[in-house]
């Protein structure tokens, strides 16, 4: 079987990509050894983040950073043996997040974060989604009037400076917006311009559904099987060998895993998460995710229940999953959401592709003709997949890029 197009990798990031190459005209065929949205993108917050106007920096901070190198938090956890693998990533990633080099990220970051929305709702409402979003926003809460405060002065800023809504709530406003929670927020932040996914594994189903019925071919297979050919790539696949002159790597976090094949050192490290399901509380569920500024960790009302997702844990591709996290997150949590039982077997973990200068790597590879990149979204893969695969999509195509497209590429590093 021959195609135009290859894309490996059935999560947001490659479905999407894959869908804007089809509208383009391409014959496309999506491959991953599973089924669409079951990996990555199986188990984040659900958030389509219009108001993430600052990727997440290392931070600063001699407290916070006191408080990390006890390890004790509960928003990042680290392995001791995995420091040492990590060490230079996150020196290149200490470096990128000087306020300057910050700064320099947002402007680069900001012209896919303004389309993320619209770019969602384009498939949406072609895919007949409407029921996995909810236009409600989200909510940062606060457990101390200190860094309420400041969070109202700087998201103020942001907002105007963005056109972005918000509304500030005091502890008796959240309450009435949020019946739900009992006392411990002492505020909170409604950004309105986000939404959300009640179950970010069926959007993307969903999404790859749509591929499907436009004619496009989902297979399964390893995509660590891709050859280049003279010219051209070939994978191997459960249906037999396809070749395309060109082929997308879209992988998320496993990505290296095919780069790395072809003599390329972009630096990709994984940032694991957890999540687990709880009943609600008697009292009901939040009308939209709430982060809890101080501990780190997302509640969000899903389909199957209260969705508690976790920070960030550093370790090595391999280690086994840890409840650490989990536990802590879940002691502070509860008192506040109430929520009840958990509801999983056992905790999900999933890897965050993560870049150290904080940017997607979106675009040709160097030195391979036809060779694709689309990964390394950090933590925004489900807000950036659809405004992703159409910059791929037009670049591939020779279609005027809607952004300048160079703060993405491979050569960066």
């Amino acid at each position: 079987m021959d195609f135009d197009v290859i894309v490996l990798g059935a999560g947001i990031v490659g479905v999407s990509a894959a869908l804007h190459l089809q509208d383009r005209g391409r014959k496309v065929a999506l491959v991953d050894r599973g089924a669409p949205g079951e990996g990555t993108s199986f188990g984040n917050a659900g958030l389509i983040e219009r108001s993430s106007i600052e990727p997440y920096p290392f931070p600063r901070s001699p407290f916070t950073l006191m408080r990390y190198a006890l390890n004790r938090s509960t928003d990042l956890y680290w392995h001791s043996t995995s420091l040492p693998a990590f060490a230079p990533w996150l020196a290149r990633f200490w470096w990128e997040s000087a306020p300057m080099r910050h700064a320099a990220a947002s402007r680069d970051m900001l012209p896919l974060i303004e389309r993320c929305i619209v770019e969602h709702d384009a498939l949406i409402a072609r895919a007949g989604a409407g029921e996995l979003v909810r236009a409600s926003g989200w909510m940062e809460a606060f457990r101390t009037p200190a860094a309420f405060e400041r969070a109202i002065a700087d998201a103020g800023l942001t907002a105007r400076r963005h056109g972005l809504g918000i509304t500030p709530l005091d502890a008796a406003a959240l309450r009435a917006q949020e019946p739900s929670l009992a006392p411990g927020f002492c505020g909170a932040l409604h950004w309105l311009d986000p939404k959300s996914v009640v179950d970010p594994s069926a959007l993307v189903k969903t999404y790859a559904q749509l591929f499907v019925q436009g004619g496009g071919t989902l297979l399964t297979g390893d995509a660590a099987s891709l050859d280049a050919l003279s010219p051209g790539w070939q994978v191997t696949t459960e249906q037999g060998k396809i070749a395309a002159p060109a082929v997308v790597v879209a992988l998320g976090p496993w990505s290296d895993t095919v780069f790395g094949k072809f003599g390329y050192k972009i630096p990709l490290r994984e940032k694991r998460g957890y999540h687990m399901h709880y009943a609600p509380s008697e009292r009901g569920a939040p009308s939209a995710p709430i982060v809890d500024r101080e501990y780190g960790y997302v509640i969000a009302p899903m389909r199957r229940g209260l969705r508690l997702t976790t920070g960030v844990e550093i370790a090595r591709r391999g280690l086994p999953p840890t409840g650490v996290q989990l536990d802590r997150a879940e002691r502070v949590a509860r008192p506040v959401f109430g929520f009840g039982e958990r509801l999983d077997p056992q905790p999900w973990l999933g890897f965050r592709p993560c870049t150290p200068d904080m940017r997607p790597v979106i675009g040709p590879a160097p030195a391979h003709r036809g060779l694709w990149f689309s990964f390394g979204h950090n933590h925004h893969g489900l807000t950036l997949g659809p405004v992703s695969g159409r910059l791929l999509a037009e670049m591939m195509t020779g279609e005027a890029p809607f952004t300048d497209p160079t703060p993405y590429r491979a050569d960066r590093f």
